[in-house]
Formats: C-alpha cells, structure tokens, sequence
C-alpha cells in the first residue's frame, strides 16, 4: 500500500483549507498514494472558534472532501469538527474514498498541560476501523496516542495500520513524548503507525497566539517493530511512502503480544 501523509498547516478559513486538501491529495494521488492522511483540526485550525463551523458528516465541507477523494480516486483521511451535545463540537476524523465512508470521533479528550478540550468538545466513545484495498485500518486522534489500548483495540478488529491524526502541542517534553508515544503504540500493538500532525506555525512565520495546540510537525510512519521508516521535520511536507500490511502477520509470529496478553 503506497501512503501520503500530508503534513499541512490549517488556518481559520475552511474553504481555504479544502484548498490545500485538494493540492495535496492531488499532489499524493500523483505520486501513487492510495492513501492521504491529512491532521487533526484541516478544516479550522485549534485556537479559532469550532462551533460556528462545525457541521454534520453529510454538510457541504465533508462533501467537498468527498467530492475531492472521488475524482482522485484515492481515500482521504481528514479532521473536522462535527455537532456534538450540550453545544459542543465532536473533534472527528472523515474518511471517504473509493468504496469507503466512515468517521471516528476522538474518545480520549486533552484536558492536560492546563488545556480543557472537554470544555468545547463532546468525546466520542467507540474505536473504528475500515478498509482500504483490503487492508484494514484503525483511527485515533492526538491525546489518543497516551492510551495503548484503542491501538491494541483496533489491532484485535484486524488493523494492520493504525492512523493517528494530531495537532500535537508544543511545550517541555512534548516533542520527544510524540516521537516516544508514536513508535510504542506500534510496538504495543504490532501495526504500522502512520501519525500525521499539523506543521509548526513557526516554521512558516506564523505567531502562535494563546495556548491552544497548532502542531509540531514531526509526523512519522513507524514500523510494527518501532522503527521509524518515514520522519519529517517541523515545516509543510508531503511524504510518501510503501508499506507491506503482510509484515505485520511476521511480526506477530515473532512477538505475539496480542496473543500473550492476560485480563488484569
């Protein structure tokens, strides 16, 4: 399976972010992708009003996202914001292409490093996993990546990959916790991790205003045995690489820890 992911850097205008999904999903769907994974937050950056924008799976912006995936002929994985209880938004990923439409809401909501999520996000409570050329694959989003087990979740649903969408924040540590969370998710549940974050606004000028988290770049794709096969920097970049889904049934032949694991 050939993988992009899209390490992009959203602003606050969703029509202006559609944009840069069209140039570089068209960018990935040139270069072979049958995948694009796009960050957390593409269709309205963190630090923007959500709820103004935020709209159901069958609103205009995810069908443009449709609209975009189906000319392309490629599936995109991408982050919204979606309706949720109490007038809060549901922080979600849309995925849509070539037989496939489905979405996930993040379960595990960013209320640390004096951060409330839950303040304007309604958490979603079930893993999903779907298919791609009949490979499949399970979601998580940011903060998700702290709690192994929705990847060993996703992996007992039969995901090979899992996708971590992120607009990781910055801060002590934080850059080397992401780097550390993404390979021991991988080993913890004998999948590729593929994480995608949003770029730095820094590497492109841009001054963070507030705490809110804008991203770091360093997205990554990271082997069933932690190795990292794909590493980016802190600026916009769209890296593609092949992964084989067959290694992971060799990896869980040498290290069974699915298998091994006991209910504690």
């Amino acid at each position: 399976m050939r993988i992009a992911v899209a390490q992009v850097i959203t602003g606050a205008d969703p029509a202006a972010n559609l944009e840069l999904i069209r140039d570089y999903a068209t960018r990935a769907q040139a270069a072979g992708a049958d995948l694009v994974v796009f960050p957390e937050a593409a269709m309205r950056a963190f630090g923007n009003p959500l709820a103004d924008i935020a709209e159901p799976l069958d609103g205009p912006w995810a069908a443009a996202v449709r609209g975009i995936a189906a000319e392309l002929g490629l599936t995109i994985v991408a982050g919204m914001f979606t309706p949720g209880r109490d007038g809060r938004v549901r922080n979600t990923l849309l995925v849509t292409g070539p037989g496939t439409d489905t979405s996930y809401d993040k379960i595990h909501l960013f209320d640390a490093f004096g951060f409330a999520e839950s303040d304007s996000v309604d958490a979603g409570t079930s893993p999903v996993t779907f298919e791609v050329n009949g490979t499949a694959i399970g979601l998580a989003t940011c903060y998700d990546v702290r709690f192994p087990a929705l990847f060993s979740a996703n992996a007992r649903a039969g995901a090979q990959i899992n996708i971590v969408c992120a607009s990781w924040g910055s801060g002590e540590g934080k850059a080397e916790q992401w780097d550390l969370l993404v390979r021991a998710r991988a080993v913890d549940s004998t999948t590729f991790v593929v994480a995608c974050g949003q770029g730095d606004p820094a590497s492109i000028g841009q001054e963070q205003a507030g705490s809110a988290p804008t991203g770091i770049g360093r997205s990554a794709v990271v082997s069933p045995l932690g190795t990292p096969l794909v590493t980016l920097g802190r600026e916009p970049e769209l890296a593609v690489i092949d992964v084989d889904p067959s290694d992971v049934a060799a990896v869980r032949a040498k290290l069974p820890v699915l298998a091994n694991a006991r209910a504690l």
